[in-house]
């Protein structure tokens, strides 16, 4: 997956709480096991009319907020069923940040083996983050994973916390079959010693 470092650009304000799976990514896209072509279905059911036009009042169908990186949304984003591919969506978007007051455990896991950085702040912080996105280009937010610092477009920081795990694992772009392949060495050792003592599997 694609390293996190330093992320800046426009946050798509999404003041929803309880969004679960279903609503960021419908079921009936769910054929596919591929990473990429998810991200126009991403919100679908809340940017699209049934036709298939968009809604003009969705967010994420207004200006600058297309090429959003970040989104700021309530409390429990992600509850609901386990699927992954509601991160793939979301990175197939653009967006690499969700914050948020708190996240469902599954998609919280899911999402940041993929490369999707969450972050919890306190309701307050969201607030201000929120005001923030609402102005659009006029105010772009960055953050600092190194540093775990999100700055605001008046200058303004906030520090947020992270797993010191998760946090290795984005920075280097560590999903699960990456951490795999850096026992490269130690995995061949053992498969040459086992075909030795054990040549019969």
């Amino acid at each position: 997956m694609d390293k996190f470092g330093k992320l800046d650009g426009v946050a798509a304000p999404m003041p929803m709480i309880n969004c679960d799976t279903d609503r960021i990514i419908p079921a009936r896209f769910l054929k596919t096991i591929k990473k990429t072509g998810l991200g126009v279905n991403l919100f679908n059911d809340v940017r699209y009319n049934e036709d298939g036009s968009e809604k003009p009042d969705c967010v994420l169908n207004q200006g600058p907020y297309r090429e959003a990186k970040f989104l700021v949304t309530g409390e429990n984003f992600g509850c609901g069923s386990s699927r992954e591919h509601a991160p793939w969506a979301l990175i197939d978007f653009g967006i690499r940040c969700v914050i948020a007051p708190s996240f469902a455990d599954i998609f919280f896991n899911n999402s940041s083996k993929n490369g999707v950085l969450l972050i919890t702040l306190p309701k307050e912080e969201i607030d201000k983050l929120m005001d923030d996105a609402e102005k659009g280009a006029n105010a772009r937010i960055a953050v600092d994973l190194e540093s775990q610092q999100i700055t605001r477009p008046d200058g303004e920081t906030i520090s947020f916390e992270i797993d010191a795990f998760k946090k290795h694992c984005l920075l280097n772009g560590l999903d699960d079959i990456g951490l795999t392949m850096q026992k490269t060495d130690e995995i061949s050792t053992y498969e040459s010693a086992r075909d030795i003592a054990e040549p019969w599997l």
